[in-house]
């Protein structure tokens, strides 16, 4: 006969007086956690107790009960009802729902303590994500949520956020195949086609890193940081119809802009009326463009403007200034270092003061109306524009022929400028992006009257007796032969678009790099050249050859060396180029003498590439190379072990992880090395290095000894330069 089951008796509910309990010290709970016992009273006064206290008879010493209760389970409770009673908002004899378990239970109150808290099962943070939904669905608003629930209005957005992501995706983060991290790193784009292409890619991959999926579900938008987005405004794209991307779950920079056709439209109409409003001060032309490359002024002549003076207001402003920086100076005088607080006040001064000084300068009227201008964006997203520019078209033309010495009508050699007619009557200007017009008229053909020339045979015969008499003089005068390569080399570095009219066959040719990475321009390097060059033009009087020719002949010999060398500078070219067996362009020997001549001078001036700030990034060079130079460069760098974690990943990710891997390691290409070095660390590694003869080092370079005789020797093999 089959043993009955013994039937389960449940301990009876009763409400019980509140001043008739009393805490038990069997509770097991006695480190605060979770939820204030504040808190909690708020609750309960809010929506009343949701679980009855567990609580036993209190005996005397004879066995008796003494009609108090004591609470094994439920200490944090009624602590929250003795505070509202305290509070004089609950009264003393209220009655408490309660479970008594029997005094003579051979379960111990330690036991039904320890299995309250241990037996629980916390929420699932989904479920806490669908009930906030499913709360705000009937009614009650995020303010109210958070307040219910003694969390911040910004915790509530964030689990709707999250309760918002694909149910694909919600499902796996149920079962435990998605870790909360990854879960947050999807409510960044709300498309949910998109986020499960996104994990259907990297699910199986080894990254799957919260930023990897950030930075997929945002790969095609713009972060508001871009310049192009700072230039604009948030605000304005908005308006026009934008839509944003947030991540409420960490600090994201101002958020991405969703549609980057829409905001490089707006760039272009903001740039096209800021370009407008430019044009009313008379230019010729300007030319728009987001990304100026480095060179852009290349064959351009720079017109020399005045600072605008001060105005009384910003001349008393910069006086008050300056009295107060030279007074926190002379204030601390004497110590090691300024206070923190004196030096960025000492800071705060400086760029006020600069930007009182930044005047804008002030061109000839009659130098406008030929001149340009180029209006672009700088790396912060602020205007920038150059004024000033003049094209060899444009550079003014006499009426009198030059050779036959003859006038116009009037007896005066007549001018005009670009950009106005005979008549006097002006031009549009021609706004310009990318070769295309974007605004004004185009300035109409004009007929400047000019004499007719003596014949150019007659020319010919009478220059070339001039030009042999020249040439004997100056071969006979070393002083002025050196100032007048000085002469001309200055004009072709300063004044490139008037340097044809030299009667001196020597010259610098511009070397522009047509091809070129965007960050070029912005490189320490180009900041360097361009600041030695601004420094010299400042200090020669261009457009006047006879008092250029006394400055010249004035300088010191270091000075006049030095401005040589900076001349001279601008012809460097260890350019790569496509070799032309036919002819046009340079041919395969010139190339290679060109590559092993620059490796000369790169040895001669101890050029580290490194140092002028090449690092390889995804752009300058990762994304460019097959996956077997990527690994490489990680295996030259860090080692093999390094590379082979890298050698699963597709080429992006590749790229993305080498980037971070190489930042700092000091790693280059082998065309930016320099082959000295790189031939002493080949012999480092493999012993001592072989004498090099001077002999070898030169082989098939035909330079001056005054060029070699420093050169440390090489035997290895060099790229070749012009």
């Amino acid at each position: 006969m089959a043993k009955s089951a013994q039937k389960v008796t449940l301990s009876p509910s009763r409400d019980i007086p509140f001043d008739k309990l009393v805490l038990s010290q069997s509770n097991v709970r006695r480190i605060k956690a979770g939820i204030s016992i504040e808190e909690l009273a708020e609750d309960i006064a809010r929506r009343g107790l949701l679980q009855s206290l567990s609580v036993r008879p209190v005996l005397a010493d004879d066995g008796s009960e003494t009609g108090k209760f004591e609470i094994p389970a439920g200490g944090r409770r009624f602590q929250a009802l003795s505070l509202l009673v305290k509070r004089k908002r609950l009264a003393k004899t209220t009655p408490i729902p309660c479970i008594v378990r029997d005094a003579n239970s051979t379960i111990l109150a330690e036991d039904d303590s320890l299995a309250e808290n241990m037996q629980r099962a916390a929420l699932h943070p989904l479920d806490q994500f669908r009930a906030f939904v499913a709360l705000r669905e009937k009614g009650q608003g995020d303010e109210e949520i958070a307040a219910a629930f003694f969390v911040t209005p910004q915790v509530v957005k964030q689990r709707l956020k999250l309760a918002a992501v694909a149910p694909a995706l919600l499902e796996l983060y149920a079962e435990d195949e998605m870790t909360l991290e990854q879960l947050m790193a999807f409510t960044v784009n709300p498309d949910h086609e998109r986020q499960v292409q996104v994990w259907d890619a990297i699910k199986s991959s080894w990254n799957k890193e919260p930023y990897q999926i950030r930075r997929m579900l945002t790969e095609t938008s713009v972060r508001a940081s871009d310049r192009r987005a700072v230039f604009v405004g948030v605000e304005a794209y908005e308006t026009a119809g934008g839509t944003m991307l947030h991540d409420l779950f960490q600090g994201d920079d101002g958020g991405w802009l969703e549609d980057p056709a829409l905001l490089d439209r707006l760039v272009s109409e903001k740039l096209q009326a800021e370009a407008e409003a430019i044009a009313t001060e008379g230019w010729k032309w300007i030319e728009v463009s987001l990304d100026l490359p480095y060179g852009y002024s290349h064959g351009l002549r720079r017109l020399s403007g005045d600072p605008a003076p001060m105005t009384d207001d910003e001349g008393a402003a910069h006086a008050k200034l300056l009295a107060e920086y030279r007074a926190l100076e002379e204030e601390y005088e004497g110590q090691d270092e300024f206070p923190e607080e004196i030096d960025a006040r000492l800071g705060e001064l400086e760029v006020a003061m600069e930007k009182l000084e930044a005047r804008p300068l002030i061109f000839d009227a009659e130098e406008i109306v030929r001149a340009g201008a180029f209006v672009t964006l700088d790396r912060y997203g602020e205007l920038s524009v150059y004024r000033g520019f003049v094209r060899p078209e444009d550079e003014p033309r006499q009426d009198a022929d030059v050779h036959s010495g003859e006038q116009a009508a009037d007896g005066q050699g007549v001018e005009l400028s670009a950009g106005r007619s005979a008549d006097g009557v002006g031009h549009g200007t021609v706004i310009t992006s990318a070769g295309q017009a974007l605004g004004g008229i185009m300035p109409d053909d004009e007929d400047d009257g000019a004499l007719k020339p003596l014949p150019e045979r007659l020319i010919m015969e009478l220059t070339a007796h001039r030009t042999l008499a020249l040439r004997e003089a100056v071969g006979r005068s070393p002083d002025v032969a050196l100032t007048l390569l000085l002469l001309k080399l200055v004009n072709d570095t300063f004044r490139t678009s008037s340097s044809a009219g030299s009667c001196l066959e020597a010259s610098v040719r511009h070397v522009y790099m047509s091809a070129q990475a965007s960050d070029l321009k912005d490189s320490v390097v180009a900041k360097l050249v361009d600041d030695r060059h601004a420094e010299w033009e400042a200090d020669l009087p261009l457009g006047d050859d006879a008092a250029l020719w006394d400055y010249l002949a004035s300088l010191d010999q270091g000075s006049r060396l030095s401005l040589l060398a900076h001349c001279l500078s601008f012809g460097i070219n260890a350019l790569h180029e496509k070799v032309n067996p036919y002819g046009a362009g340079i041919s395969a020997s010139g190339l290679t003498k060109r590559m092993t001549q620059s490796d000369l001078v790169a040895q001669a001036v101890e050029l580290d590439m490194v140092e002028a700030g090449w690092e390889p990034t995804a752009d300058t060079y990762l994304n460019r190379v097959p996956k077997a130079r990527i690994l490489e460069a990680v295996r030259e760098a860090k080692g093999e072990g390094t590379a082979q974690l890298l050698d699963h990943l597709k080429k992006g990710e590749m790229a993305t992880e080498a980037e971070r891997l190489l930042k700092g390691s000091g790693w280059l290409p082998e065309v930016l090395r320099r082959h000295d070095l790189a031939a002493l660390d080949d012999a480092e590694g493999q012993g001592a290095p072989e004498p090099v003869s001077d002999a070898g080092q030169t082989e098939d370079v035909d330079l001056p000894a005054f060029l070699t005789a420093d050169l440390p020797g090489d035997d290895a093999s060099m790229m070749a330069a012009e």
